[in-house]
């Protein structure tokens, strides 16, 4: 096996089609590591040094992929971290071939390791807590004598989803069972309510600045948040995910208006909710938690096992059943 590093971002395009087939290989490959997605985001969101390490077999075939970029850090250290790390991307970690899993990371670590590479920590941010990085990378790094450090970032609340609507209201706590049904029966009897969901190219445009407008009422102290290249971003990448079947962008309408939104991504037997808006001045009718509700049992209708919440340990998250599982950092260190 054998590495090879890159800083150019046609690299990007150069690996386009062999980076999704690792993908569908790789023994642990959350949504945030499709290259649509990491390409988006360096394209607009990214501003530092781009180190792409590849790993191929003796074949010439693509079986390990770290994409990183590389800064100086507040302490002045030479920081390698994930594209996509932190803000926006929920799960992230390296892409290694389910084959021979040891001896790709082995590889990889040879990699790091060389001169032609600069760092002084290596940063690996937002692992599932499944992940193998956590553990075979981690104990291969010590074996080198670098200094590791393993922290909980967060928590992701992830519902696993029963086969009907009926069952999984019966297997939540009576109370919030009772709340749910409570909070739609009322919407619905008290206004003209409709669920309308994008999920193609048509109309994305308009539905994305109604979505990013109504994200903006509900978190008025995160102001800051929609940065052009943000909102582009966004933008670019539900275009990307609408093409490859991804994207469910859901609103609810009461009396004809748009009052809350969900974007979500379905990939792989998943339904992530990636973020969410609505209009406090409809407060008073619960209606993100209907649009919820909604979205879970459009999930279970598409036979879907596992509703992701992402991250965040809001308490809305765990009334509609769901568990939290951690997200761990990786922090790595050698002597200079």
């Amino acid at each position: 096996m054998k590495t090879s590093i890159f800083t150019d971002i046609t690299t990007f395009d150069t690996l386009s089609e062999e980076w999704d087939d690792l993908v569908k290989r790789a023994i642990s490959a959350p949504f945030f590591m499709r290259y649509a997605y990491q390409r988006a985001w360096w394209q607009y969101l990214g501003n530092d040094d781009l180190v792409l390490i590849t790993v191929r077999d003796d074949d010439g075939q693509l079986v390990g992929l770290a994409p990183l970029y590389g800064k100086v850090n507040q302490t002045g250290q030479r920081e390698l971290t994930f594209v996509g790390c932190v803000a926006v991307s929920d799960y992230l970690d390296l892409l290694v071939d389910q084959t021979h899993a040891e001896a790709i990371y082995t590889t990889l670590l040879d990699g790091f390791a060389s001169a032609d590479l600069s760092w002084d920590r290596l940063y690996l941010c937002s692992l599932p807590h499944t992940s193998p990085t956590l553990a075979c990378f981690a104990e291969l790094v010590q074996q080198r004598g670098w200094s590791v450090e393993i922290s909980q970032q967060d928590v992701c609340p992830v519902i696993t989803l029963a086969d009907s609507w009926d069952n999984y209201l019966a297997g939540i706590v009576k109370k919030q069972r009772h709340e749910i049904r409570r909070k739609i029966r009322r919407l619905e009897r008290e206004a003209q309510v409709e669920r309308v969901i994008i999920d193609s190219e048509t109309g994305l445009d308009e539905a994305m600045d109604i979505f990013i407008d109504l994200h903006q009422k509900s978190t008025p102290d995160k102001e800051d948040f929609w940065s052009d290249k943000l909102i582009s971003f966004f933008k670019a990448f539900a275009h990307d995910a609408a093409q490859a079947g991804w994207l469910k962008l859901y609103f609810l309408e009461v009396d004809g208006v748009k009052v809350a939104a969900m974007l979500c991504f379905d990939y792989n037997n998943e339904f992530l909710l990636y973020n969410s808006g609505y209009d406090p001045a409809q407060a008073a009718l619960s209606v993100g938690n209907v649009l919820t509700s909604y979205t879970i049992q459009a999930a279970i209708e598409l036979g879907r096992t596992r509703y992701d919440f992402l991250r965040g340990d809001e308490t809305y998250k765990f009334r509609f059943g769901a568990k939290a599982e951690p997200v761990y950092d990786l922090q790595i260190t050698r002597d200079a």
